[in-house]
């Protein structure tokens, strides 16, 4: 299925488990691909072995809590590719597991800066281009904590709250100009980022008992809900928080 032929696509935190696992979705259907991480070498292999299997998929270095920089890669993306129909803000960090009222101050706006800001730079650089070519898909990348809690993780919590607002928001200013902005949230995956912070199995195994469904989202799970999203599949789909959960939510 090549729903992506002749289309570009950006990707943030494209080194990643998640990150890396959207670039490949995205190109086996067809895409140009501009991977943006602030970690320059994981980024050049990640995309080094994407294009060892026929891919096109460019690396683009970003910090995306610089405003600037933003703006500035994804006027080099347009440059390349001509156009950005397919924007995905993964970039995000998990912070600490630490109760609020000890919670570190320069933890949270180390959280609220990668986690949110990092998405309204993202947008407020991609949406004019898309306005000027008369439609574009934006996806955001939320998460279940978007829309419930846990404890010793309000930061993270609050963030992705945060996330799915200003999709909403976002959606509303701009879905007449024919721009669809979604957030999609999933439930636990194991990657790096989240076996740095959950190591041992038996923790997993736990989280895995409280979905409806056997077991835990793998990346490909998500990175299928995020092109699902950036297609002409879900031409009548914006404002949503798309939960790639496996039921956890429900229970």
């Amino acid at each position: 299925m090549q729903r992506y032929a002749s289309k570009a696509v950006l990707v943030t935190g494209a080194a990643g488990g998640l990150g890396s696992a959207m670039c490949r979705r995205f190109a086996s259907e067809g895409a140009h691909v501009a991977a943006m991480d602030i970690d320059a070498a994981r980024l050049e292999t990640t995309c080094t072995q994407l294009r060892e299997l026929g891919f096109d998929v460019r690396p683009f270095e970003l910090d995306v809590t610089d405003a600037e920089a933003f703006e500035r890669q994804v006027a080099r993306v347009v440059d390349e590719f001509g156009q950005i129909d397919v924007a995905v803000n993964n970039a995000g960090m998990g912070g600490d597991m630490t109760p609020l009222a000890e919670y570190p101050v320069a933890m949270w706006n180390r959280v609220m800066t990668v986690n949110v800001s990092s998405v309204f730079h993202g947008m407020r650089a991609q949406i004019p281009h898309m306005l000027k070519q008369g439609h574009g898909a934006i996806v955001n990348i939320a998460s279940i904590m978007g829309c419930v809690a846990m404890p010793s993780i309000a930061p993270y919590v609050a963030s992705k709250h945060a996330v799915v607002g200003l999709t909403k928001g976002a959606a509303l200013d701009y879905g007449r100009a024919g721009l669809r902005i979604n957030a999609v949230g999933p439930s636990f995956v194991r990657t790096g980022f989240t076996a740095a912070s959950l190591p041992d199995d038996s923790t997993w195994d736990s989280l895995a008992d409280r979905h409806a469904l056997t077991g835990t989202a793998t990346p490909d799970d998500i990175a299928a809900a995020v092109a699902y999203l950036g297609s002409d599949d879900a031409r009548f789909v914006t404002g949503s928080l798309y939960l790639v959960d496996g039921g956890y939510t429900a229970t």
